[in-house]
């Protein structure tokens, strides 16, 4: 297994309530206008219908104020930030990212035949003086991922602006927001006014979380045509489904309930971050949609110890536990292990 996927997998015991933690999923369903957008495309299966989501890209360019041209779908935002590796990087060439982050970056690298230089967290948060000092005639990309998977924490816009600075002009910044609808806009910088100031800044979004379509498989970037011309000679092998489309223009119809929903899964994600501090575990404030338990030791023993009682968490062995934030029930069965696997273990 690739050194940047590090988690384990935990034998849960028969019998057991099951909760699933350990993914970042939502826990609200597709809306029923999504579901009927399914429904009906799906009776059309045998067309055609529009190939290269053109109807996807116009409703994006108007929901987001860009151009058109500016927008690119893709069958998920980990599949586009695989497409960007491809054409952006290769080998001779390095990536630099925080470290931390997201643990498909090390392989989408490596399947390029790139090479990642990890930049270690200050604290729980991006070092960008650190990640700007990386930078050499080598690199050709910078990911940032905002929030951070899995620390949960954000990057505000001047701090950015700031990065930026520092950059070559040969070096691609590509922010990930994949987490960005659970986090307080006054927190978070706003990835499309970047990229409308700045053409080395690509943006990548998706609908698999604050969306519910994680399964149907739709993302999108946004970027200036030098970054989307070698993306669009491949475009016909990495298309979006008809139904995935009309799920995703469904979905954007929608988008102020899905914020609305956002919004109760961050109240939920911060009334289990007290309570986990308040048992006396360290835990960064997030701005995602889970919470991050740092442990240097004991990340086997806590996760094999929540799936003995039902609860699935993601352990990452040397660095900790990401917890998904999930319904109230689960969410309070994981804070009641957590406090006793504190007085039982720590």
């Amino acid at each position: 297994m690739h050194d940047g996927w590090n988690r384990m997998t935990p034998v849960v015991a028969e019998n057991n309530p099951f909760h699933q933690m350990s993914l970042n999923e939502t826990v609200h369903p597709p809306l029923p206008e999504v579901v009927d957008a399914v429904l009906r495309t799906a009776r059309t299966a045998h067309r055609t219908l529009d190939a290269l989501g053109g109807g996807l890209c116009q409703a994006l360019a108007a929901h987001l104020g860009v151009e058109p041209g500016h927008v690119f779908a893709g069958p998920g935002s980990g599949a586009l930030l695989q497409q960007l590796f491809s054409t952006l990087t290769g080998p001779d060439t390095d990536t630099v990212h925080a470290w931390p982050s997201w643990e498909a970056y090390p392989m989408m690298a490596a399947n390029a035949g790139s090479t990642t230089v990890r930049v270690p967290l200050t604290g729980y948060d991006h070092d960008l003086k650190a990640m700007a000092d990386a930078v050499t005639d080598r690199t050709r990309m910078v990911l940032l991922c905002t929030p951070n998977n899995p620390t949960g924490t954000a990057l505000d816009h001047d701090r950015i602006l700031r990065f930026l600075d520092r950059l070559p002009a040969h070096v691609t910044v590509v922010i990930d927001e994949a987490y960005r609808d659970f986090a307080d806009p006054a927190a978070i910088a706003d990835g499309i006014a970047l990229h409308r100031a700045d053409e080395r800044v690509c943006v990548v979004r998706t609908f698999s979380k604050s969306y519910g379509l994680l399964s149907l498989r739709v993302g999108y970037l946004v970027a200036h045509e030098p970054v989307l011309a070698p993306l669009r000679t491949i475009l016909p092998f990495y298309r979006v489904s008809a139904v995935a489309q009309e799920a995703a223009v469904a979905a954007l119809g929608a988008h102020e309930r899905v914020l609305r929903q956002c919004a109760e899964t961050a109240e939920e994600r911060d009334r289990l971050h007290r309570t986990l501090l308040d048992q006396g575990w360290e835990a960064p404030a997030s701005q995602g949609n889970f919470l991050w338990l740092p442990m240097t030791s004991g990340v086997e023993r806590f996760t094999q110890f929540c799936a003995d009682h039902g609860v699935v968490v993601c352990g990452k062995p040397g660095e900790g536990i990401r917890v998904t934030v999930a319904e109230p029930e689960a969410n309070q069965a994981f804070a009641e292990l957590a406090g006793k696997y504190r007085e039982a273990f720590v």
